[in-house]
This record gives structure tokens, C-alpha cells and sequence, in this order.
């Protein structure tokens, strides 16, 4: 078996010897294929050890106070992002309402009902419908041109096919020129 071991002690060598040697090499040396399994084993554990600590090193490098800080400035971010919502909703609907009101009143140019309208009173008002209301009647007072009261402008009257007043323009003109009257027959 220990073939390098007949060639050091050479006729010395008996079987007894070599029984006696395999068995303290098998209690102090380990099969290679086991050495080999532990020492990949060993290298595995080390770089799970090495990833670890570079997390901890990313854990301890945070800022917990800067994390807290931002996820605070998000969430009042955020609030605020719903109350500009609410607020763009609430001023879509009461635009629909005047508008509304306004065509209730037939005014004729909703634009310029609105100028003269005190908006930001109303969109402030408790009672927007009533105040809505009583302002287009103020304002329908004060400014009856731009409401359609129903009231048909007076109806056209038509030429009477009679001369002008003031002369026949063809025979001014032909006075003018040096020519002659035309007569009508």
C-alpha cells in the first residue's frame, strides 16, 4: 500500500509496519476529498460573510433620521396633492353651477357675466345656489343687455318706395355733369 514507505526503509519494511502507519495517517490527516468538500465550504461561508458585511457598512452608512425626514416630506406631499384635487374638483362644479345659473337666467355672454360678478364672494358663499341667484337678478337690473329679458326688439319697417327726401340723387348728379332731366313716364 504505502509504496513510498517500502522504498525508505527498504528491507526494514513488514506488512505490521505498514498497518501501524495507515492507521495513525488516518488519525491525523484527513482524505483529500473530504479536505477539498470543507475548504469549498469554507470559501462559500466567507463570501456570504463578506456580502453580509457590506450590507451592515450600507445599513450603518443610512441616514434613519434622512429616511424618516423624506418619507415625512411624501406623505405631506402627498396630502397635499389630494387637497389640490379637491379643490380643482370643488372649482370645476361651481363653475358647472354658475354657468348653469347663468343660462337659467338667458345670459348672453356668460364671459362677461362672469367679469362683472364677484366670483371668489360666491365660491366663498354657504348658500351658493341662492346667492348665485340673487346676483344674477342684481346684475340683470344694473346690466339688462346681457340677459334676454323676452322682450323682441321692434320689428323692422321697410322702405315705403317713395323718393328720398331731399331730391332725386340721379338728377342731382345729371344737373351736376351739365346734362339734361330724364322724364318719367
Amino acid at each position: 500500500m504505502l509504496e513510498w514507505l517500502k522504498e525508505i526503509l527498504g528491507d526494514s519494511y513488514t506488512e505490521e509496519i505498514d498497518k501501524k502507519v495507515s492507521a495513525e495517517i488516518g488519525k491525523a490527516f484527513v482524505a483529500k476529498v473530504d479536505f477539498d468538500a470543507k475548504n469549498t465550504e469554507n470559501k462559500t461561508l466567507k463570501s456570504q460573510l463578506t456580502e453580509a458585511n457590506k450590507r451592515i457598512q450600507a445599513f450603518e452608512d443610512m441616514d434613519i433620521e434622512a429616511v424618516r425626514r423624506e418619507a415625512a416630506d411624501w406623505k405631506k406631499k402627498a396630502e397635499q396633492a389630494e387637497k389640490d384635487a379637491a379643490a380643482q374638483v370643488e372649482a370645476v362644479r361651481f363653475d358647472a353651477q354658475l354657468d348653469s345659473a347663468i343660462g337659467r337666467a338667458k345670459g348672453r355672454n356668460t364671459k362677461a357675466i362672469k367679469a362683472l360678478l364677484d366670483v371668489d364672494t360666491l365660491r366663498a358663499s354657504k348658500d351658493p345656489d341662492k346667492d348665485i341667484s340673487a346676483a344674477l337678478e342684481q346684475l340683470a337690473k344694473d346690466n339688462d343687455y346681457l340677459f334676454d329679458t323676452g322682450n323682441p326688439p321692434p320689428p323692422y319697417a321697410g322702405g315705403t318706395g317713395g323718393k328720398p327726401a331731399g331730391g332725386d340723387p340721379d338728377a342731382a348728379l345729371r344737373a351736376a355733369f351739365g346734362l339734361p332731366p330724364v322724364e318719367n313716364k
